[in-house]
């Protein structure tokens, strides 16, 4: 009786003590391991849009499509712009020809300098010379410019990546830097996990991260790239006088601050869907041991 008096004890004791070390260690993981299941998946957004105003000619893609660099995305009316660049090749040519006349001009004075013609006018002929050769170069560089502006007509794709948000058709009147469309860099995917600030002295640049969406699909890995060293202070807005604004009263429950991290995904996956906004569970696994 007395040995299964002390079983039952002894086993009473074991069972406490696992329970006590399984909640120690969930608390553990739950309350103080990096992990936030408040992720976000983001990525670079291109808003395109033209670098010379006009009516929108053609538009070559369509919602959602990839795209690759260098791809014309649609085309201004390049009409106006075709006739600078004829203006400015026969102001060229003319510039030419007018430097060419001053030159044999020049080297028709110059041998009877001292002689028949003063030096005065020689010196007025090579000024006019080098008035001439400015001149051209000024013309070359309006060719350049009017043959840029002409080229710029073609809309291209400056990354790879998805359109999103096509809002522009034929017809339409572009504005210069008025965007178009966005232009998802599909290259440029990562993860931004917002950590309580009571995990953040546990994460470390460098630390392994794994990326579970909440869409499913497999884990993604990665390692934290940054930590963000400020966020809004809502409490502590500017008054009028440019003095602080501090708020009278005082919060006895007190909620931890969230600090953006943002996790370089070490391999982008090309057969899952992965869309900027997507949300996430990241957990950190700590190189370093806890301060």
């Amino acid at each position: 009786m007395n040995i299964r008096s002390a079983l039952q004890t002894g086993l009473t004791l074991a069972l406490l003590l696992l329970a006590l070390f399984l909640g120690t260690r969930l608390w553990h993981q739950s309350m103080l391991s990096p992990w936030t299941r408040d992720g976000r998946i983001q990525a670079d957004i291109i808003h395109i849009a033209a670098d010379r105003p006009g009516l929108v000619q053609q538009v070559l893609v369509h919602d959602n499509q990839y795209v690759h660099q260098g791809d014309v995305l649609l085309r201004i009316d390049p009409e106006r712009y075709q006739i600078a660049l004829e203006e400015a090749e026969a102001q060229w040519q003319e510039r030419l020809a007018d430097l060419k006349l001053k030159q044999e001009e020049f080297a028709r004075r110059n041998p009877l300098a001292n002689t028949l013609v003063s030096a005065e006018n020689i010196s007025t002929a090579l000024t006019q010379v080098h008035e001439a050769e400015s001149q051209v170069q000024a013309a070359a560089a309006e060719v350049h410019l009017a043959r840029l502006n002409r080229n710029r007509t073609l809309v291209r794709a400056p990354v790879d990546g998805y359109i999103s948000n096509l809002r522009v058709h034929r017809g339409d009147y572009a504005n210069t830097g008025q965007a178009l469309m966005a232009l998802i860099d599909s290259h440029s995917f990562s993860a931004y996990g917002y950590f309580e600030e009571t995990r953040i002295a546990a994460i470390h640049i460098g630390d392994p991260a794994h990326v579970q969406l909440m869409s499913g699909g497999p884990e993604l890995t990665g390692h934290v790239e940054s930590i963000a060293y400020g966020i809004t202070d809502r409490d502590n807005q500017q008054g009028r006088e440019l003095l602080a604004n501090v708020n009278p009263t005082f919060s006895w429950v007190r909620l931890a601050q969230r600090i953006p991290v943002r996790i370089h995904l070490d391999k982008i996956p090309t057969q899952e869907f992965l869309a900027s906004g997507l949300t996430c569970t990241i957990i950190i696994q700590p190189t370093h041991n806890r301060p």
